[in-house]
């Protein structure tokens, strides 16, 4: 049986993402470094830097006889795994980050905190209408989570009039796992 091309998480070296990056390019090896802009602030200047949105990882799309050029390739620790098998993640939640990284009003950022359920809403309006999560409330502010257990949650900001409660839930929304909306009154 022929393997398919599939997304997977590929954990890296500390800060060692954007070198691995330019190797895994100079090889042919599809791959998707997700950045953040941010500034950093030094003694004499400010600059706008673009940064890894998640912290240690890169995805490539690749074969499963595909693992070891990647394995091999100098800044790559190992691949995320699952009861010691490579994690396949969904093209389409590799999609639906793309879109966000691109769409989004705010600055995306991590939090790796354990979120408990809540009422179920939907973004109905701007670049993210359609998107369907959980209303939670952390550290008083109201924010939407969409669930990844894998990796993290990438965070936005909403204006809180553009989102509804949902009636009918249906699990779509969850398809973009590490996107967390931040709503503002």
């Amino acid at each position: 049986m022929e393997s398919v091309f599939s997304w997977y998480a590929v954990y890296t070296a500390a800060r060692a993402e954007k070198k691995v990056k330019e190797r895994l390019d100079q090889i042919g090896i599809e791959n998707y470094l997700p950045l953040r802009t941010e500034y950093r602030v030094w003694s004499d200047r400010k600059k706008k830097v673009s940064v890894p949105l998640i912290s240690g990882y890169i995805f490539v799309h690749i074969k499963e006889e595909t693992f070891v050029p990647v394995l091999t390739t100098p800044g790559v620790v190992t691949f995320l795994k699952e009861k010691g098998k490579a994690v396949a993640i969904p093209a389409e939640q590799i999609e639906r980050l793309r879109f966000v990284e691109n769409q989004a009003d705010e600055p995306l950022e991590i939090s790796y905190e354990d979120i408990p359920a809540g009422t179920l809403v939907e973004v109905v309006r701007g670049k993210l209408a359609g998107f369907q999560g959980e209303m939670v409330q952390i550290r008083d502010k109201y924010r939407i989570v969409l669930r990844l257990e894998k990796l993290g949650c990438a965070l936005i900001t909403v204006a809180a009039s553009c989102v509804e409660k949902v009636k009918n839930y249906s699990k779509k929304g969850y398809v973009l796992g590490f996107l967390f909306i931040f709503v503002t009154p």
